[in-house]
């Protein structure tokens, strides 16, 4: 199964990091959206559908935690799953997150296993290949 992800992030530059990041990781991602900051990523939402948000925190306009704040007051995206992705990864902004409904926390810089791995943490998919080979030798 492959998933819409919805990349929100104010750098051009940092979307398309991660939008490589998560292709070269080997998470299956069907269709990759990407907006500017929050506000947008909510206009983005009403004309997608989208599986899981990847959002930073400091964007201009809306960022991240009120991101957080208006999906969740909104039937229609309250279930979206978020992860957000900070260089700020004290225990406080973490717990911040986790509080206002974040699933995922992306510490930069990351890896594409790291990336991988808390996607399919969130989306609660598992890497079906890898775990066959892990059966393979075994007669049971």
């Amino acid at each position: 199964m492959s998933f819409n992800v919805l990349i929100v992030d104010d750098s051009n530059t940092m979307r398309a990091v991660i939008k490589k990041v998560i292709a070269i990781s080997g998470f299956k991602m069907a269709q990759c959206i990407e907006a500017g900051n929050g506000k947008k990523a909510l206009e983005v939402l009403t004309d997608n559908r989208v599986d899981v948000i990847v959002s930073d925190i400091n964007m201009p306009e809306m960022d991240g935690f009120e991101l957080l704040k208006n999906l969740k007051g909104e039937d229609l995206f309250k279930n979206i799953p978020v992860i957000l992705i900070s260089t700020e990864s004290s225990e406080k902004r973490m717990q911040d997150a986790f509080d206002l409904g974040a699933k995922g926390f992306i510490k930069k810089p990351f890896t594409p296993e790291a990336v991988k791995k808390i996607l399919n943490e969130v989306i609660g998919e598992s890497n079906e290949e890898e775990d066959r080979r892990d059966d393979e030798g075994f007669d049971f």
